[in-house]
């Protein structure tokens, strides 16, 4: 763990990275998508030039910057897209990794920017875009393409799970959240099936966002407050600009077709089979490309078996992969062929807070201590992950850096570091749980854990399984869903207690916290706390970092210490696997891989 702090903490402030952690989906071909141009069925690779193939997931929900919550989406649409700012290789390696520097946040589209602070305590960004920087159709680049982009994020009808990403943004609150209007309209809730009024919501036109371009050359925000970590967003992956041409004709479908898929990266898409594969090829239109620099093609195979990825990789058809058999593991880590390298994330299990038997928060605090973590790290995981004994994970700043948020906040319970206080634990557990009217689990209704497919997640599951159900005399059943299935049944609460995880999106506790406000996008438990949302506000509110650290403090207080909402399991590492002839791949320790500078030979 110390290695991944130390990392993590120098790195303070200059770092971002997408969400959600895993791997799911199928692995057979289907009918490609229009403007493919391979057959049906075809997996083959490209053979012109240095084709790289990776696997970081199955099928993408969705490759749309602005739609993607997943960091398998992410790091797709990083290489086709790229924003005011942008992750570079460093040329520094990641100590003790093979073939991987670390990244480093530089400007982007934008060549330059100024920032000014405003004696009323707003801030002013100016980005000034590069000469020449094109759409891989031959299009400019303009600034009114960023306008557009944020607007369409901001946008309540664009339904984007990160649009509070720019909730910094002057009149954000008004177009997104709205004023209400005192008129009601009847709505059916997706939950109960009954018919509920809900008051009419008054949202200004997305014009009236703090963004606007005077000139093809110059985009300008305007933030409420001086921002810590404004710069990480500007490469955010929701940030990323796209054509309101392209968009505006097909809302629905504009990323499944290779002549509509434009954008400004490094590379382009020129296929892709469903459940198989999606190929890039390098953009010539970039005002960085280069013939001599990185793979001529990257196919990103779709694949969820780990044993299939582990046998393609040892067969050469794979150049890269993160995932491997979980009864693989300690043999690779033993030959030096897996890589483990630092990660900013927890692994938990995210209760659906307004469904019995989980809507009593001693029956989630029980089964949250029921868990042994310690046995999870040590014989499923087995590469170096740490129990986790709160929600924010180590490795991410307080107000002076050192000790960081999590050493700062303490532990809201004893990791089961021993057999005696695992024991300890469950004994507190069951006697929530019998103070919640199910005494030696009597009474307590069978319930579901639902997971992504995947081997690591599915021994996860079935760890979990046999924990609660020996600690608490509860039945648990287990249920995996392919990854795009997963994320939406997750998101509409169709669930009891689910698989998740987060990763920073930068290097800031809010990353972790500001997910759970009522409502939010990506707040999968249906949390709702009003002083919870206060805490969260006030720390959104203020560029006084003290200011801002006690409140985050007390919104954990509140999540975790009080209303017991998620089931922190571990604190992650990264794992991944690379053909040994390969150099330049480049990292951020928030979850993002790089493959633009890759070398064979």
């Amino acid at each position: 763990m110390n290695g991944k702090k130390l990392l993590a903490l120098s790195l303070a402030g200059v770092m971002s990275l997408g969400l959600l952690a895993g791997c799911g989906g199928g692995g057979n071909a289907t009918t490609p998508a229009p403007g493919d141009t391979t057959a049906p069925g075809d997996t083959s690779a490209p053979s012109a030039g240095f084709n790289m193939s990776v696997c970081i997931a199955s099928e993408p929900q969705t490759i749309d910057p602005a739609l993607n919550s997943a960091v398998d989406g992410a790091i797709m649409t990083q290489h086709v897209f790229e924003g005011l700012m942008k992750w570079s290789d460093s040329g520094e390696a990641v100590e003790g990794a093979q073939g991987a520097n670390l990244a480093e946040l530089v400007p982007g589209q934008a060549e330059t920017y100024d920032k000014v602070v405003n004696d009323d305590g707003t801030v002013t960004y100016t980005f000034h875009l590069r000469d020449g920087i094109k759409w891989s159709d031959g299009q400019p680049v303009t600034a009114g393409d960023f306008v557009y982009a944020w607007q369409r994020l901001a946008t309540p009808a664009t339904a984007a799970d990160y649009c509070y990403m720019i909730d910094m943004v002057k009149g954000y609150d008004l177009v997104n959240t709205g004023t209400p209007t005192g008129q009601f309209e009847t709505k059916v809730n997706a939950d109960t099936g009954e018919e509920e009024q809900v008051e009419i919501m008054d949202h200004a036109d997305p014009t009236t966002l703090g963004v606007s371009a005077p000139d093809d050359k110059t985009f300008v925000v305007e933030l409420t407050y001086d921002c810590p970590y404004f710069l990480e967003v500007c490469a955010f992956p929701a940030t990323l600009p796209v054509r309101e041409d392209i968009v505006s004709a097909n809302p629905d479908g504009w990323t499944h077709d290779v002549s509509t898929y434009i954008g400004n990266g490094v590379y382009k898409m020129t296929d892709w089979q469903h459940n198989a594969r999606i190929v890039m090829e390098k953009n010539t239109e970039y005002y960085g490309y280069s013939a001599d620099k990185g793979p001529d093609t990257l196919t990103f195979m779709l694949m969820d078996d780990a044993n299939a990825m582990l046998s393609a990789f040892n067969s050469g058809e794979l150049d890269f992969t993160e995932d491997v058999p979980v009864d693989e593991i300690p043999t690779l880590l033993n030959d030096g062929k897996l890589n483990i390298v630092p990660y900013i994330g927890t692994y938990y299990v995210c209760y659906n807070v307004t469904a019995a038997p989980f809507d009593d928060w001693r029956v989630r605090k029980a089964f949250t201590l029921a868990i042994d973590s310690q046995y999870i790290v040590d014989n499923v995981t087995q590469t170096g992950q740490v129990p986790a004994t709160g929600f924010v994970p180590s490795g991410v700043g307080d107000v002076t850096g050192d000790p960081d948020f999590r050493a700062v906040g303490g532990d809201y319970w004893t990791a089961p570091a021993t057999s005696e206080q695992y024991e300890k634990n469950c004994e507190e557990a069951r006697q929530l749980l019998a103070d919640a009217g199910y005494p030696n689990g009597e009474g307590f209704p069978t319930v579901t854990y639902l997971y992504n497919t995947s081997d690591n997640h599915k021994a996860i599951g079935e760890a979990l399984q046999s924990q609660w159900q020996t600690a608490l005399g509860v039945t648990v059943k287990l249920e995996n869903q392919d990854w795009s299935v997963f994320l939406e049944t997750r998101k509409q609460g169709q669930y009891q207690i689910a698989r998740n995880g987060w990763i920073a999106d930068y290097n800031d506790p809010i990353s972790f916290l500001d997910m759970w406000l009522t409502g939010g996008g990506n707040n999968d438990a249906q949390y709702s706390s009003a002083d919870y949302d206060a805490a969260i506000a006030e720390a959104k509110a203020s560029s006084d970092a003290q200011v801002r650290m006690d409140a985050m403090h007390r919104a954990e207080d509140i999540i975790i210490g009080q209303d017991w909402a998620l089931g922190p399991i571990y604190f992650y590492t990264q794992k991944y696997m690379l053909n040994s002839d390969i150099n330049g791949m480049y990292y951020t320790p928030l979850g993002y891989f790089f493959f633009d500078n890759c070398t064979k030979g």
